[in-house]
């Protein structure tokens, strides 16, 4: 019940009497033991990180109930799909009886979890609440450990790839996604540049750089002769994609089991037509040397000569696209770098400080996934390692360089928007990722400005405040986070904390769960092309397009791992709870909680952007649901 304690009475470290400032010292030195900094963690060398999880870090019983049902849809699905495929094949058909035992008793343990909720009594027995939750959470570990055995029994069922057919094939108890019906139109192409898995990427232009040689020939014949170039650039109508960082992985190919694979480095134009409708592709070119990569205009099916040379293009930018989403935008951005905030926050701002108290419930989970992502997810033979396409040691390398040049201030939503011209409504009407999350960006500036005036009086307690130094220190010294500076005002530290916050919640929402919708289709997007890419703009077919993308394993592992990723929403932004059963809830400063409070505040901020952004959907060609505030988690527990 300590635990408790702090957290209703929150103060700064000037306001201590001299017997708190020791017991506030001992703690510290407690958690700076128990939160350790290290650089060494193997397969993001270089990347500060957790040099442990502690156990007060790992998922609750909820959470594992959640994976483990997943899970079990992923295996079910992979089951009924290699059932299929090798249908003579007797082990499966005590795999799929194993199956479902296995979910037999994630029901009978959801069941008895769900009623031992309800009883609150089970509170004053602590030793025998701790053993059943114990129990529960190692069987739930042991059922996931034989769902990947399950899954890797499987993994090498597979038959050559003659059509689109086949990667629809292995989706059986899983559904189809809508997107493999449309991803070879243009405009679902151009779509997902403002409402993707990467919506960080599109930037506005004013000219075209000189490594992309198009003409305004080449611009009319896609934009219409009543257009220009000039105009375009003029009015704010030309945006450019340019993965230029890809250039280190491009350099580095891998292979599986001795066939190669390869990433590409494009850069692609798009325009808004002069009644800004919605964006349109107007060219790409595969690679950043004009000299060796030609420049593909869109072509529609009926042109068979350069339609397939489109979309091995096209194909081309998806290929870049997973590898800059996942390793950048998802990996680096959220994950690595909420972990350098998670262990600075620990050691550096005890527990009765107000913004540890504030942060907390956005760290929840981040260090064990995390660690779980270093070990495996990104580990040599691992699924990044099958799935993408350079080798691991070059990917990792640069999702470590990606996260090192990270600036918490030019990465704030507003600013960042700023910086690649796409902050003006009227040049650019439909971005909805810009707009839904600058009015979750601004419910939680004013939580966080609400939060801090109750603690902080003035710009004085803040400079005064020793803790929230150190802890500034820390970010931008062990936790290598650039743009944090020295906290002066208040303003500046609601700023600081608004970006952790939005970092932690909605923009880890927003490209963790288009991982779901959007990549389990590996043919729309993939880590990886399985053929260099065309340099005729001409005369190639369908078959050498089939050739570029994934064999079936690397699909179905590729299905496998963003289908759980991005399908897990576990509680909810705004709900603050703690991690210990029954899962009270976690502010209890009556300054905080009192009705019409900061939190309730913020509550009903998040229920007004939800019912606008639940408008402008009812609106929109296709509805953006990934900042929805009812399914924005609160910290990157996935």
């Amino acid at each position: 019940m300590f635990e408790l304690f702090p957290r209703k009475h929150p103060t700064l470290p000037q306001q201590d009497t001299a017997s708190q400032a020791i017991a506030r010292k001992q703690q510290l030195a407690t958690a700076q033991m128990t939160y350790r900094w290290t650089t060494t963690m193997p397969n993001v060398e270089g990347v500060p990180m957790a040099a442990e999880v502690p156990t007060s870090d790992t998922p609750t019983l909820a959470w594992w109930i959640m994976v483990v049902e997943v899970g079990l849809q992923v295996a079910e699905n992979q089951l009924a799909a290699t059932l299929g495929l090798q249908p003579n094949d007797m082990t499966l058909g005590g795999i799929k009886q194993r199956l479902g035992e296995l979910r037999s008793l994630v029901t009978d343990v959801h069941n008895t979890f769900d009623a031992t909720t309800r009883q609150t009594s089970l509170i004053a027995a602590g030793a025998t609440l701790a053993a059943f939750l114990t129990q529960h959470i190692g069987t739930l570990r042991q059922v996931a450990t034989e769902l990947q055995d399950i899954v890797a029994k499987l993994q090498d069922a597979t038959k050559p790839v003659g059509s689109l057919a086949d990667y629809q094939s292995l989706f059986k108890t899983i559904p189809l996604p809508e997107l493999a019906n449309t991803f070879l139109q243009d405009d679902t192409f151009a779509g997902l540049r403002v409402a993707g898995p990467n919506p960080m990427l599109l930037t506005g232009i004013t000219n075209l750089p000189a490594k992309f040689p198009l003409s305004d020939t080449q611009f009319k014949q896609v934009m219409g002769s009543d257009d220009s170039l000039t105009d375009a650039a003029a009015t704010h109508r030309l945006y450019l994609l340019d993965y230029q960082e890809l250039d280190s992985l491009v350099a580095n190919p891998g292979n599986n089991q001795g066939t190669p694979k390869y990433v590409y480095a494009p850069i692609a134009l798009f325009a808004l037509p002069k009644d800004r409708s919605a964006l349109k592709p107007v060219a790409i070119q595969c690679g950043q040397d004009p000299n060796q990569f030609p420049i593909f205009l869109p072509a529609p099916p009926n042109q068979t000569a350069t339609y397939w040379s489109w979309e091995m293009a096209k194909s081309a930018v998806q290929v870049a696209e997973g590898n800059y989403h996942e390793l950048f935008v998802h990996l680096a951005r959220t994950h690595l770098v909420m972990e350098a905030c998670c262990v600075a926050t620990h050691r550096n701002l005890a527990m009765t400080h107000p913004v540890n108290v504030l942060l907390l419930p956005h760290f929840e989970g981040s260090l064990f996934i995390n660690n779980s992502a270093a070990n495996s997810l990104i580990a040599p033979g691992g699924p990044i390692d099958d799935i993408f396409g350079a080798t691991i040691g070059a990917t990792q390398q640069a999702a470590g360089t990606d996260r090192l040049a990270f600036d918490m201030t030019a990465n704030r939503l507003p600013n960042e928007l700023q910086t690649r011209r796409v902050d003006n409504v009227a040049n650019l009407p439909d971005y909805p990722y810009r707009d839904d999350g600058l009015l979750v960006w601004q419910a939680i500036n004013q939580w966080a400005n609400s939060y801090l005036a109750v603690y902080y009086l003035n710009d004085t307690n803040v400079v005064e405040d020793t803790e929230l130094a150190a802890w500034a220190a820390d970010l931008s010294s062990n936790g290598q986070l650039k743009g944090v500076g020295q906290l002066q005002t208040r303003s500046q530290l609601a700023d600081l904390i608004t970006m952790i916050i939005f970092t932690a919640s909605a923009q880890h929402a927003a490209v963790n769960f288009p991982q779901k919708p959007d990549m389990v289709y590996a043919p729309a997007i993939s880590g990886a092309g399985w053929e260099p890419t065309t340099t005729q703009t001409s005369q190639t077919s369908e078959d050498s397009w089939l050739k570029m993308l994934p064999p079936l394993t690397a699909a179905q592992q590729q299905l496998n791992t963003l289908f759980l990723l991005g399908s897990v929403h576990y509680r909810r932004l705004g709900q603050y709870v703690s991690n210990d059963f029954p899962y009270l809830p976690w502010f209890q400063d009556p300054r905080i909680i009192q009705p019409s409070g900061p939190l309730e505040q913020f509550q009903l901020d998040l229920k007004s952007a939800e019912e606008t952004i639940q408008a402008r959907n009812r609106a929109r060609s296709q509805p953006y649901t990934f900042l929805l505030p009812s399914l924005i988690p609160p910290s990157i527990n996935i």
